[in-house]
């Protein structure tokens, strides 16, 4: 019997994924963790009228969801004060990445990104065998400069640059992402993440005609908005680039309960105020457990904190072990030195006590 063939280029892929998630290691220890603060999650939840709004829909669940998602992107415009024809909705960022890439990149067509930057970006342009240029962080913030030198260099079609980052949660002012767009090289697209960008200091998101060739703009409902189990995602893009989705995007990839909840969510602006509220007063919180057992957090604009081990790698991975070890799940940088760090999502006051009491038991034993 002849097996399924592969194509040339899934034959020299690895067999990944970029996170392994939480119920998998839970499924290995056979137990559930205590605190789950790795995976960035809004542990603060969704607006009530959401959940609402959710529940209402699940009765119509029979029904396939609107192939246009037409209500949610007139919402979304409306919002943003920009046109429908300026909005595509998909499965998260992680999935409207995965169909730009398909839109615009050819096998060995280069792409630039950071080197320690958002890894999902990295799995689908290795998977249409794109060629992946990187350039290291300035310190602790992607390096604008850095990224457009090597695109001229390479002729990158994309740069891919989140705002604030992930892993380290640091931000660029709007200025500088302004002066970045103006500095692209002629018929270079900027993928501009702002997952984050709800939960981040005035000033961050950057003035962009929404018609504007040069960028596309990615955000979600995952982060503030507590609805990452959903998988709603949008983009704002010029109308050729957005029509140009519907070649290659899922048509029912969104279901009727996903655009009933983002829909309400969307309207409910000053739950998403308490929220950055909270999301600010957790960061001050996780700060001090940080800088009462010796390590320093840094400057973060997300839902998420890194806090520096004042070592290298291999003693933050001893952390990060023995912190899942006790039943605390976190995360960290991959990338030296910004794998100096662990990275904690920040949590309630359940999770935060549940963080205070492993983290001087994980730092014991990693020194140990």
């Amino acid at each position: 019997m002849i097996a399924p063939r592969s194509t040339t280029l899934a034959l020299t892929l690895p067999a990944t994924v970029p996170f392994v998630g939480p119920e998998t290691q839970e499924r290995a220890m056979g137990r559930v963790f205590k605190a789950r603060l790795g995976a960035n999650e809004s542990m603060f939840g969704p607006s009530p009228t959401a959940i609402a709004a959710m529940q209402a829909a699940a009765h119509e669940v029979w029904m396939y969801g609107d192939p246009e998602n037409h209500d949610l992107r007139q919402a979304i415009a409306a919002h943003h004060a920009v046109s429908p024809e300026n909005i595509i909705i998909g499965e998260g960022i992680d999935g409207l990445l995965g169909y730009l890439v398909r839109l615009l990149i050819n096998p060995d067509d280069p792409v630039v990104t950071s080197d320690g930057a958002y890894p999902t970006f990295n799995f689908h342009v290795t998977g249409f065998g794109g060629q992946l240029h990187k350039t290291p962080y300035r310190g602790d913030f992607e390096d604008p400069e850095a990224l457009l030198a090597r695109a001229r260099d390479v002729g990158a079609k994309l740069i891919y640059f989140a705002n604030p980052d992930n892993p380290m949660g640091s931000h660029w002012p709007a200025a500088t992402v302004e002066r970045m767009i103006e500095s692209l090289p002629e018929g270079c697209l900027l993928v501009l993440d702002e997952a984050y960008i709800d939960l981040a200091p005035e000033g961050t998101a950057p003035e962009i005609a929404a018609d504007d060739p040069r960028v596309i703009r990615f955000r979600t409902f995952s982060k503030g908005y507590g609805m990452a189990g959903l998988r709603v995602g949008y983009g704002i893009a010029a109308p050729g680039l957005v029509a140009a989705f519907n070649k290659v995007r899922n048509h029912f990839g969104m279901g009727r309960i996903a655009q009933a909840g983002a829909l309400a969510a969307l309207a409910d602006q000053p739950w998403l105020a308490q929220i950055k509220a909270q999301v600010a007063a957790a960061r001050d919180n996780f700060g001090l457990i940080g800088r009462d057992n010796g390590l320093t957090p840094l400057p973060s604009a997300t839902n998420f904190l890194c806090l520096d081990c004042g070592k290298d790698g291999d003693f933050a991975r001893a952390v990060l072990r023995e912190l899942g070890r006790i039943g605390v799940f976190v995360r960290m940088p991959g990338i030296a030195p910004l794998d100096r760090c662990i990275r904690v999502s920040l949590g309630n006051q359940a999770a935060t006590a549940e963080f205070a009491h492993a983290l001087p038991k994980a730092l014991r034993a990693a020194r140990g």
